[in-house]
């Protein structure tokens, strides 16, 4: 079965719209970090639709997938910086709510 490309993008928009509210309207960490992970998971499908729309270019036009390789290794990256900050933050506030945040701001 053959998924056309135009779906693959709307899906990757719906992905990172959601994303983007969860960013913008939740006050835990925890789901701030996965919001962002989710819309890094958006881009990842726009690279690997966009690599699959271009590929009539060269019979083996690798530049999507592996640019998507690169940001899952970087979303790798900052989920564990930023599940080690959320546990450093937990331990001294006994929260993760983002308004005990702001009282670290003296």
């Amino acid at each position: 079965m053959n998924v056309p490309t135009e779906h693959l993008l709307i899906l990757a928009a719906v992905l990172f719209s959601l994303g983007a509210l969860g960013f913008l309207l939740r006050r835990n960490l925890i789901v701030i970090l996965a919001s962002v992970e989710l819309m890094l998971n958006a881009a990842n499908l726009t690279f690997l639709a966009g690599a699959r729309a271009h590929s009539s270019v060269g019979p083996l036009n690798l530049d999507g997938p592996i640019f998507a390789l690169f940001v899952i290794l970087v979303a790798a990256c900052e989920a564990a910086l930023g599940l080690a900050l959320v546990i450093a933050f937990y331990r001294q506030k006994q929260s993760v709510d983002i308004e005990a945040a702001a009282e670290l701001r003296g």
